[in-house]
């Protein structure tokens, strides 16, 4: 009955990790009994769609060696009988460790577009924490790691989630021993996460090849990624749907591509572009064409909407964000502790409430404050504003007009949007070199 390429011993291992054989295949000698192994892979052949022989067949082993979600088709996994569900819509999640495959901002960008799959179709929130324990506790962890649920390695299972609960309830785990990845090599971290994110919420594995909560691992593109119609059945039974839900057609026209589209503020973070609008923002890749839309509030919950301004000095590495009197502080995609300040420690006067845009400009170490009809040049070096710094935008902007909205630097030219207008400027020449479409660099 034992296929050769699959052992007695693996072939345990699986049946008891996933269908219950130690306690359902025991006779009453206390013997593993042929009939109980007969009986779980005929479960597991049965679950999986494949032909009900009850014998190791190729097809079956074949299945039995992919990689896979770690929470069992059968028995409790701090159980899911009952429907468990959280009982507020409210829920927390913290990242307590990063695996070294990635960079901090591709782990904390798979993670918060596995949540935005979740809250774009249930009245559900996510807010990230950092001090406290959260709901869904995430983390990177090798073989034993104190939850009786030890890893195997490479391959086989890639992760598991506890269902909603108390102590460990919600809380998910990735394999360290995979090699974690934001694209098609390796195991997609986004891909595992909003799969494992699904458990975490109260949803059991599907038998639909097609569902995200098919247990077995395999490969979508993440940038067209859609919930399918399984998966959204099963949420909206235990959470109801979105209030209002935005339901986006192939014939519409993506919003930060419509004619009367304007940004609050616009920059550069570590070749990433990030274009601010209301409550929300949209990032392009670094050397991608994919354009990705995030709400403000599940990446930074401490943040403001409606952001005014924001540039990035990269001799620091820091993106500065203003609303109001107030700035904020970005290294990556982290919030530096002791934001916000006020903008009069950069040396504003209290004539000035708020800040139009801004852009630094490393030809000159200079970043430039656009305020109504005015600028005002900073010394990054010295963190001062420069002598008689304030002037008028169209003399040090010649072509601009009396109002910058937006801002931000690429390629040594910096780019200003002012009505409906991008102007390409030289600093070098001190003119406008072009104009451009005011959404030109999404893909519009």
């Amino acid at each position: 009955m034992l296929n050769a390429s699959l052992s007695f011993t693996p072939l345990k291992e699986y049946l008891n990790k996933f269908y219950k054989l130690e306690k359902d295949g025991i006779n009453k000698s206390r013997r593993m009994s042929s009939g109980g192994f007969v009986d779980k892979i005929s479960q597991m052949q049965e679950f999986f769609g494949l032909e009900v022989t009850g014998r190791l067949d190729e097809e079956t082993t074949k299945l039995m060696k992919q990689s896979r979600c770690g929470v069992p088709e059968v028995g409790s996994f701090s159980s899911f009988a009952g429907n468990p569900v959280w009982k507020k819509k409210d829920l927390t999640f913290r990242i307590q460790n990063y695996t070294p495959d990635m960079t901090r901002d591709e782990v904390d960008w798979a993670i918060q577009k596995a949540f935005k799959v979740w809250s774009d179709v249930t009245p559900l929130t996510f807010t990230r924490i950092y001090d406290s324990v959260s709901d869904i506790e995430i983390l990177f962890a090798s073989r034993d790691h104190n939850d009786f649920l030890p890893f195997d390695g490479p391959s086989g299972v890639l992760a598991h989630a506890f269902a909603p609960g108390d102590n460990i309830g919600g809380d998910t785990h990735f394999d360290e021993d995979e090699k974690w990845t934001s694209g098609s090599a390796g195991v997609n971290l986004f891909l595992v996460a909003v799969h494992e994110f699904g458990h975490s919420l109260g949803l059991d594995h599907s038998k639909d090849h097609n569902a995200l909560m098919y247990p077995i691992y395999s490969y979508l593109n993440p940038n067209t990624f859609q919930l399918p119609q399984d998966d959204l059945n099963g949420i909206h039974a235990l959470y109801g749907p979105k209030e209002k839900p935005a339901v986006p057609t192939k014939a519409s026209i993506p919003t930060h591509c419509q004619e009367n589209i304007s940004f609050d503020a616009v920059t550069t973070l570590r070749g990433d572009m990030l274009f601010f609008k209301n409550r929300s923002f949209w990032r392009k890749l670094a050397g991608k064409s994919e354009v990705e839309h995030q709400e403000i509030r599940s990446l930074w919950p401490s943040l403001p909407t409606d952001i005014d301004a924001a540039y990035e000095y990269q001799k620091k590495d820091r993106v500065l964000l203003f609303k109001g009197t107030k700035y904020w502080v970005l290294r990556g995609y982290t919030i530096e502790d002791g934001f916000p300040k006020s903008i009069y420690t950069l040396g504003f006067p209290k004539t000035v409430n708020k800040i139009d845009a801004a852009v630094h400009n490393e030809e000159t170490g200079r970043t430039y404050f656009f305020v109504n009809g005015r600028y005002w040049s900073y010394n990054e070096e010295k963190s001062k504003m420069d002598k008689d710094s304030v002037q008028r935008i169209s003399n040090g902007f010649p072509g601009i007009g009396n109002k910058v909205e937006a801002a931000f630097r690429s390629n040594g030219m910096l780019y200003l949007f002012s009505g409906n207008q991008q102007y390409e400027f030289s600093t070098l020449k001190k003119k406008v070199t072009r104009l451009l479409k005011y959404s030109s660099w999404l893909n519009c």
